[in-house]
This record gives C-alpha cells, structure tokens and sequence, in this order.
C-alpha cells in the first residue's frame, strides 16, 4: 500500500495515494511525503528508481534485516533505522526496519509492517514537520521511535528496582534466570542503541556538511534525536550492569554458601578420620593384638576417643570453623 500526504506552498494538507506523486512533480514549491507499506518489492523498486533512488540504497532498503545506518547520496539522505511494530512486555519488541530516503523536499519511507511512529506522525502533526522541510519529519520520525524504547526502559527500570529490593531479602535460581534473560534481552538492545547512535553522530556531522538536505536550522532537532539515542543507550547500559552485579552478588553468596558446607563437613571428616582409624585398627581380625585382653580395654578405648573427638571440636571452634 502506498499513500502519501502533499503540503502545498499555502501549507493546505492533501492525503493520497500515487496520484499526488504527479501533483508534487508539477509543483516544485510543495513538499511530498510518501510511505510505502508491505508493497509489492519490485514495484516499490521501480518506483524508488524512478525518484531518483540510489539501486544499491534500494537493495538496503529491501533486505530482511540490516543493520542500521545513514548515508549521504547526491541528492538525497538514505536512513535505515530499527523502529518498533508492537512493544511487549519486559523488553521485548516486535522490531521493523524503516527505511528513509531523504530529499529537499520529499521524504520516502519504506517498511513492511505497520509503524507506530509512522502512524502517529501520518497526521496534522506530521504536516507541521513536513511544512519545515522532510529532514524535520524524519528526525521526528526517528524521535518518536526513540520515546517508545525510553517509556519502557522506565518501566522497565522500575521492575528492576522492585526485583533488586526483592533479592536482597533473598535469591533464588528462578530469580537468577529471570535476571540472566532481562541481561540478555538488554544485550540486544544495546546493540541496537550503538548503531542508533552512530546515526546521531553522523547527522552531526551532515549538519556542518555542504548539503542542502540538512542544514543549521535542523541542528536542534539533530542534537535532541542524538541526546535521546545517548540516553537510551545509557540507560540499557545502566540496567545492564545492575543485572550483572545482581548475578555477581547471587553468584558470590551461592560461592560463601558453599565454602561453609565444605567446611562443617571438612571438619565433620576431620574428627571421624581418627577414629575410624582406631576402630579399624582394632577391628583386625589378629589373636595376639595388644590390650586385645584387657579387661576394661572397650570402656578405655571409648574414653579415649571420646576425648579425641572433643579436643578436635574444641580445636576446630577457638580457629573459628564451627
């Protein structure tokens, strides 16, 4: 499906489909918004060629996954960035690729599935942006974007508090793999931040660039899509090490748990070794053992290992073992 939203030079709002592409063409004071959703590859192919559209930008653009990225072409800006479908619970999301191409005064998006920002922006609100130039709208595009990953990291933050609080009182394994998949999901994410962030970076630079896509007058919007990629990436970062020192700490009072079983039972070896050696020894099976004879030797023998297992537990609390 292809629609599209046309600002005439009076900033009267038109919403479409194909047609308004002639309408654009004819007038060179209007700006054009087209959004190509779930269409049909080849035709989207020779209709992005036929705007002028870069065939290696195009092939980008199409591909199932790619990591994100923005380059600058002659005539235009090529932007790929990871957007969001439907967010779901405890950090996960239903990603989606959208694809931007850039202009003077045109914006192209490209994706397969429904866009929340997309949908959002395809709007009053949108014309505003668009009525500024199309860069202003694709950098609020990829703003709104970034304010639903930043509302559930908030959300999510405040989870991990309650979990944090929670495992102080008291660890255990299922708290452990709950904590090890919010880590893992994190670790996704950050990537996915890094390369949203190289983006930032790069429109920085195409700022001060000599190009008329983007220029001084976008330089606010660039520096607050930029501190907003920052901020998500800080954040998961954030939330990333609190895990970590979650399944550290878990780890070392498992570890000091341990060490003090292995410890009484070590003792606990420690005092029975001497006397199953006693009780072996004199367990043999010779008739001309010593003391095999005497008359009370049982009563002596139980005595002296009475005495030998005291002095052992006595020995092993003043080291402080037991």
């Amino acid at each position: 499906m292809i629609k599209c939203m046309l600002l005439k030079a009076d900033k009267t709002c038109i919403y479409g489909a194909e047609e308004l592409i002639d309408t654009w063409r004819a007038n060179s004071d209007t700006h054009l918004w087209i959004d190509i959703d779930s269409h049909d590859k080849e035709q989207e192919k020779l209709l992005l060629q036929e705007l002028g559209c870069h065939s290696l930008a195009i092939k980008d653009a199409q591909r199932d996954r790619h990591p994100p990225k923005i380059e600058l072409f002659k005539n235009y800006i090529f932007m790929l960035y990871r957007g969001i479908y439907q967010p779901k619970g405890d950090l996960l999301f239903d990603h989606l690729q959208i694809s931007m191409f850039v202009s003077t005064n045109i914006l192209i998006t490209s994706h397969t599935k429904d866009s929340m920002s997309l949908n959002s922006l395809f709007s009053a609100e949108g014309a505003t942006f668009l009525g500024k130039s199309p860069i202003t709208l694709a950098l609020r595009i990829f703003h709104y974007s970034c304010g639903i990953y930043l509302q559930k990291l908030f959300e999510f933050e405040e989870k991990l508090e309650a979990l944090e609080d929670k495992f102080q009182l008291g660890g255990d394994d299922k708290m452990m793999q709950e904590i090890t998949l919010y880590q893992s999901r994190l670790t996704k994410l950050k990537r996915t931040f890094n390369y949203h962030s190289n983006i930032g970076a790069e429109l920085k630079i195409l700022v001060t660039d000599e190009t008329t896509i983007i220029n001084d007058a976008e330089l606010h919007t660039v520096i607050d899509v930029h501190e907003r990629i920052e901020r998500l990436l800080s954040l998961s970062q954030m939330h990333y090490d609190i895990c970590s020192d979650l399944i550290n700490g878990y780890l070392s009072v498992t570890s000091h748990q341990l060490n003090a079983t292995m410890r009484v039972l070590t003792v606990i070896t420690a005092i029975f070794i001497p006397l199953g050696f006693l009780v072996g020894l004199y367990g043999m099976n010779f008739e001309y053992i010593p003391e095999l004879k005497v008359t009370h030797g049982y009563f002596y023998l139980l005595g002296f290992m009475g005495f030998l297992a005291s002095s052992l537990i006595l020995l092993f609390k003043k080291k402080k073992w037991l």
